[in-house]
């Protein structure tokens, strides 16, 4: 008998189970399934990932419960994550399939202005950018814990399905986690997620004209899908390009002795 409402216990391997069992449930049933799995115990490696994971554990009101959540991604529980304007929506395996759903509150304009305007004339690449491969000065500006794109405990609304009455919950806390691992591989939901155009930071000067890159800063076709999560087509001739349609022999003839010219229709 298990007192006051509490679960029986799950261990480790039984949740990854089920884990499994409910993705491949969820998958047969249609649903585009986004799960965080981690190589290893490394949660995030880049910047804005370590940055983001760094400043959840800024605030006192999460230190006692973030520590489950760490265990829980780190063991794959979270199964789906879905990260859109000012939400982030996922399915957590514990004792049950528990839905999680975090509300966030869009970036204040005035904040973005002044990010915008520091910004202003300091960013050249877009790619360097969601690399966090910028100055100190920016990327401090960026991170900062009250002026900066990251939200603050406020501005967040927690929901969970479980039967744990607290604020955070291991699931969500688990969940705020795998935002960063996300973020790893998808910089720029940081900036869908606080509803803002991260594009608005590029130079205009850089946008009116582009300069040609340095070769330090020529990133290949495969790095560029690794970053961005894109497939980079392979090259095309033009004649793949611009599609020409047949015409007969005869009228190509004549065309070319009126014009001197193969005739492209329209």
């Amino acid at each position: 008998m298990y007192g006051r409402g509490w679960r029986p216990y799950v261990t480790v391997a039984q949740r990854q189970h089920k884990a499994a069992k409910a993705a491949a449930k969820l998958i047969k049933k249609g649903k585009k399934v986004m799960p965080i799995n981690l190589e290893g115990r490394v949660i995030s490696d880049t910047f804005w990932g370590k940055a983001w994971c760094r400043h959840l554990e800024l605030f006192s009101d999460f230190e006692n419960r973030l520590p489950r959540g760490k265990m829980y991604v780190r063991n794959g529980s979270v199964i789906h994550l879905d990260i859109d304007a000012a939400k982030i929506e996922a399915l957590v395996q514990g004792a049950s399939l528990y839905n999680v759903k975090i509300t966030i509150k869009q970036l204040d304009r005035k904040k973005w202005a002044a990010i915008r305007n520091y910004c202003s004339g300091r960013i050249d690449s877009v790619i360097e950018l969601l690399q966090g491969r910028l100055s100190s000065g920016v990327m401090k500006t960026m991170i900062d814990r009250d002026r900066g794109l990251f939200p603050k405990p406020k501005e967040m609304v927690f929901s969970c399905s479980c039967p744990d009455w607290a604020n955070m919950c291991k699931h969500i806390a688990a969940v705020l986690y795998g935002v960063g691992h996300r973020l790893d591989h998808e910089p720029e939901l940081l900036f869908k997620l606080r509803n803002v155009d991260h594009m608005e930071l590029m130079s205009r000067a850089h946008l009116k004209v582009a300069s040609p890159p340095r070769k330090s800063n020529i990133i290949k076709d495969k790095n560029l899908s690794k970053i961005f999560g894109i497939v980079i087509a392979e090259s095309r001739t033009d004649a793949a390009l611009f599609p020409i349609k047949k015409v007969g022999s005869n009228e190509y003839v004549k065309s070319k002795r009126r014009r001197g010219k193969l005739l492209i229709p329209r």
